[in-house]
């Protein structure tokens, strides 16, 4: 997916206001890009929001920031931060959500140790392995039963026939 700077948003815009006023099409044209996205960055830029690179907010360390970010500010504070950045207030809620749950157990690690097996587990995983080779065997020989059956067909078929 391409990204374009805010200064390349911002000239393709500023083609479709006043005095230029030119034609959605002319500019998207021009500029390489789909309507739809000149339209975006046009509503974007009509609305008072700032044209913000995408996937800005979408990674985990953009989330993680914003929450470090706003955690110390009240909610006024807050909701002028998220209208500086475009980002939704429930958004945000959901990810200081996220963060704290994510702290609150720390015995639970991403990687865990592996558990001790037990001896039963290792003479079934030895039955289950020999009993897989069996019926690999039995396939293959299945497999080759039908092929030879195939090739006997058709050579007998063929003798009819003169």
């Amino acid at each position: 997916m391409a990204r374009y700077g805010k200064t390349f948003k911002s000239k393709a815009v500023t083609r479709l206001l006043p005095p230029e006023n030119a034609e959605l099409e002319l500019v998207a044209r021009d500029a390489g890009v789909g309507v739809r996205t000149i339209e975006r960055w046009q509503t974007q830029a009509l609305s008072g929001l700032p044209i913000k690179q995408a996937g800005q907010a979408s990674t985990a360390a953009g989330r993680l920031d914003a929450v470090i970010t706003t955690a110390a500010m009240n909610e006024t504070a807050k909701s002028a931060w998220c209208r500086e950045h475009g980002v939704y207030a429930a958004d945000l809620a959901q990810w200081v959500a996220c963060a704290t749950s994510a702290l609150a157990s720390p015995t639970k690690t991403a990687v865990s140790a592996k558990p001790k097996s037990k001896p039963q587990d290792g003479i079934r995983i030895k039955e289950l392995e020999r009993e897989v080779l069996r019926k690999d065997r039995v396939l293959a020989e299945t497999l080759a039963l039908l092929v030879l059956s195939k090739k006997v067909g058709a050579i007998f078929s063929r003798g009819e026939g003169e």
